[in-house]
């Protein structure tokens, strides 16, 4: 498909990468796929969307129901990783997070990573959440570090280096609609759209 754009876009938690992929995905017109992923990957293994969404991103063995039904974390990634390549061998599509970058590594992509400050990412969590910058703080460090664990256990790469990826942005000094426009102006550049 000549047309295709694949995007992946990694991020640190309180980055704004959700929301800078959502805008990317609308002035494009791409689909994007985060939350919306774990829902198709339910839907094509069967297994409750919730139980999805209670794993995502995270290392662990789990179970449910009786234990021959057990599930483990190379199952899940399994799952949203046939998930990734079904949606796009069918067209475009921006992916956020799973590791997409590598699931697709053998397609052209525009892999990107999305980080910033500490501090602005406390400001934005704890804005958005309605906690303390100090509960902020603890929630990134977090759901960074599961992130970290889960992307390098299931990839044997390294989370967030930039070598990792095409393009990787502070997303404190464009904001977020600037820096969706970066990255459609670099994608351009780079001759995916």
């Amino acid at each position: 498909m000549e047309n295709r754009v694949l995007i992946n876009i990694g991020r640190q938690f309180g980055s704004g990468g959700r929301n800078i992929a959502s805008l990317v995905g609308k002035k494009l017109g791409i689909e994007v796929y985060d939350n919306e992923l774990l829902l198709k990957a339910a839907e094509r293994s069967g297994v409750c969307p919730e139980f999805f969404r209670h794993n995502d991103e995270r290392k662990r063995f789990f179970t449910f129901g009786y234990s021959q039904n057990a599930i483990n974390d190379e199952g899940l990634f399994k799952i949203q990783s046939d998930t990734i390549r079904g949606i796009a061998e069918k067209g475009s599509a921006i992916f956020v997070g799973r590791a997409a970058d590598y699931v697709l590594r053998d397609q052209k992509c525009l892999d990107v990573f999305v980080c910033a400050p500490m501090e602005w990412r406390k400001k934005l969590v704890s804005e958005r959440s309605g906690i303390s910058a100090d509960e902020a703080e603890k929630l990134i460090q977090k759901k960074d570090k599961s992130r970290e664990y889960w992307y390098n256990f299931f990839t044997f790469g390294n989370w967030g280096v930039a070598s990792n990826y095409d393009l990787c942005v502070d997303s404190s000094i464009l904001g977020t609609e600037g820096t969706a426009d970066f990255i459609i102006d670099f994608a351009r550049r780079e001759g995916l759209l």
